[in-house]
């Protein structure tokens, strides 16, 4: 792990800076290959009962929220979406919702139906969670997360006042003992130090986690970040380039918003290994889109999927088994509950208009920008 003077060095000095993205690079590419994964978080409710965080949209909607049922989104076009991430070639990189907006049982259920759709295990990002509900979810989920968003714990205390840190890592402790993976989520740009990038690596040591996301922040309006710039491409790939050195086998996704395109290049030559954060329906097929492809190619990295077939979306054609990571990973079909199964069937003529719908949201707006 690098220690807190390379870390230091790093946002300091250029040449640090560059001989460590060469480094992570070249790490990256004999660790991991040069594919590059399209990831996509699938909301499964706007409720949360925490709704405390300083820079969190779902914060800013409790009040318009009468109750955790009312903001629930539909399972059938949370299903929809998990199958036209599946045709694309996408990764569920998890399933997210607020506190307390789920049963255990719906829970369960729902993850079922969404891996059954997306042909993969998937994450669950859902808050913290207690070990037995750890052992009553077992088997259904791949991995957890914990949303860390700052390791700093003066501005926790301000930013995520219902959020603490040890309950996370207790969490993601009890969950690694169980088998699962485990990864958080971190925000750049909340007012952090770089010097806390070293404390960032430390928690990744003592949780041995699999998988980071690193986000780059997106102001929303109503919040105290809502006039706040995003952080400098440079810092958030040098906080990428240390997890990397750091810690080779990690995966690594970047986060970035549809003004910070030109930041994924950096991003990926930095040691990433999926891209995310991305409003899929918005941007697909768009010079947005092409432009995140655009960035991958110019990185000397593969993309697995698609952010601009036309054809792929509209089922018309199949994705190349090269660009599929469900085959390039070799991934065995999750086993799912004669339940979840029987949901699916009964719900099938609702995904179906669903999934007609989101293609025809795409095809509309691609024809309106073409104008």
């Amino acid at each position: 792990m690098l220690t807190r003077k390379e870390v230091s060095q790093l946002f300091s000095d250029s040449e640090h800076l560059l001989e460590a993205l060469r480094e992570a690079n070249a790490l990256t590419l004999r660790r991991h290959g040069d594919y590059v994964t399209l990831e996509r978080a699938i909301f499964i409710s706007w409720w949360c009962s925490l709704a405390s965080c300083a820079f969190c949209y779902m914060a800013k909607q409790r009040k318009r929220l009468s109750s955790a049922e009312k903001a629930k989104r539909a399972p059938w076009r949370v299903v929809a979406e998990a199958e036209l991430i599946r045709r694309l070639g996408w990764e569920v990189e998890f399933l997210s919702g607020g506190y307390g907006a789920y049963t255990l049982e719906e829970l369960r259920l729902l993850a079922e139906m969404v891996a059954h759709a997306a042909q993969s295990k998937v994450w669950l990002n859902v808050g913290v969670l207690s070990g037995e509900q750890l052992e009553h979810l077992r088997g259904v989920a791949e991995g957890v997360t914990g949303s860390v968003e700052c390791v700093n714990e003066e501005l926790r205390s301000e930013i995520v006042p219902g959020k603490p840190l040890a309950k996370i890592k207790r969490m993601l402790a009890e969950a690694g003992e169980m088998g699962y993976s485990t990864g958080i989520t971190v925000i750049l740009g909340l007012g952090e130090s770089v010097s806390d990038a070293h404390a960032l690596l430390e928690l990744i040591a003592e949780l041995e986690l699999d998988r980071i996301t690193i986000y780059s922040l997106n102001p929303h309006r109503g919040t105290r970040y809502e006039n706040s710039p995003p952080p400098a491409s440079l810092y958030q790939a040098g906080v990428i380039a240390a997890v990397r050195l750091s810690f080779p086998e990690v995966k690594i996704i970047s986060g970035t918003w549809v003004d910070q395109l030109p930041n994924i290049g950096v991003a990926l030559l930095a040691g990433a290994n999926g891209i995310t954060k991305f409003p899929l329906f918005e941007m697909f097929g768009t010079r947005h889109g092409r432009k995140v492809e655009e960035e991958v190619v110019y990185a000397g990295r593969r993309l697995l999927g698609t952010f601009s077939d036309l054809e792929v979306l509209k089922g018309s054609r199949a994705l190349e088994p090269e660009r599929d990571p469900r085959r390039v990973f070799r991934r065995t079909l999750p086993e799912v509950s004669r339940e979840a199964k029987q949901k699916l069937e009964h719900l099938r003529p609702r995904i179906e208009r669903a999934i007609e719908e989101y293609v025809e949201k795409v095809l509309k707006n691609v024809s309106n920008k073409e104008k």
